[in-house]
């Protein structure tokens, strides 16, 4: 550990990349459908990259947060008390991690409540200290795609020269106004700080709660095409086709939904055929 007591960012180690990348996953704005945590987490276990370094939690979130208890829930720790005993407390967690002959960094976290300037900088200096060129984050938002077709894809980027090589990946260029999310500000910092910086997002179904390994499967295979990785992600896609049908399955029972489904599916497929006009 090569940190103070007062540094939030802590190193177990200091691996060494050339002009590397580092892929952020973040829970919370843009982790619908688990499609941040989940990809990355996936990426993270498929390449058995190694944790070295995280960020210390403490300054960062708020867990007391005033008001109703439904909202306070929302900030509180998620707890497991069994047989009078306390079996765990889940904290929020910032961790690195690094495979060096991919030349890849990956982070896994939350979005800090508090201090986004100092979480930012503490993101910022461990790519600067460890060789890392340019920053990738992936994410979701709600949309009107049905869980049948392929989410779409969007791009943002800190510098208008990396968008011609973001189309060549089949990647639409997003435009939105509206509240900002924590990667939208580093997104707006990259550029002083001396980084590239990318923002993947998919549009997933907004009719749908939990993880969308379809969406996660789509991502995952989109980025490991950016980044030139040859993974093989056969029980991803059998993962997505299995929970395709169970999805299919129980909408076809809400008659509401399935009409609902319908429209969303002619709706996607008349604007696809447009788009490749």
């Amino acid at each position: 550990m090569t940190s103070t007591s007062t540094d939030p960012l802590i190193f177990l180690r200091r691996p060494s990349l050339s002009q590397g990348t580092l892929v952020l996953a973040l829970s919370g704005w843009m982790d619908g459908g688990d499609v941040s945590t989940g990809t990355v987490t996936r990426l993270v276990h498929l390449l058995d990259a190694q944790p070295f370094a995280e960020i210390d939690p403490e300054p960062f979130y708020l867990f007391n947060f005033p008001g109703s208890m439904e909202i306070a829930a929302l900030f509180r720790p998620h707890v497991v008390i069994e047989d009078g005993l306390v079996a765990s407390c889940e904290m929020p967690t910032n961790v690195f991690s690094a495979h060096e002959p991919a030349n890849l960094a990956f982070f896994i976290g939350k979005e800090p409540n508090l201090q986004w300037r100092t979480f930012g900088q503490c993101v910022f200096r461990l790519a600067r200290d460890v060789g890392v060129r340019r920053i990738v984050f992936v994410g979701s938002f709600g949309g009107a795609v049905p869980h049948t077709r392929e989410p779409r894809l969007y791009v943002t980027c800190s510098d208008a020269g990396l968008l011609p090589e973001m189309d060549q990946y089949g990647l639409r260029r997003s435009g939105y106004r509206g509240p900002g999310s924590f990667t939208s500000y580093l997104m707006s910092r990259a550029g002083a700080e001396g980084f590239e910086m990318v923002s993947l997002a998919a549009e997933i179904p907004s009719y749908l709660q939990g993880t969308n390994p379809r969406c996660i499967e789509a991502v995952t295979r989109r980025l490991a095409k950016m980044l030139k990785l040859p993974l093989d992600l056969a029980s991803l896609r059998a993962a997505s086709t299995e929970w395709e049908l169970q999805i299919s399955a129980i909408i076809e029972e809400n008659q509401e939904l399935a009409n609902t489904v319908r429209q969303l599916e002619e709706a996607y497929d008349t604007e696809l055929l447009q788009h490749e006009e």
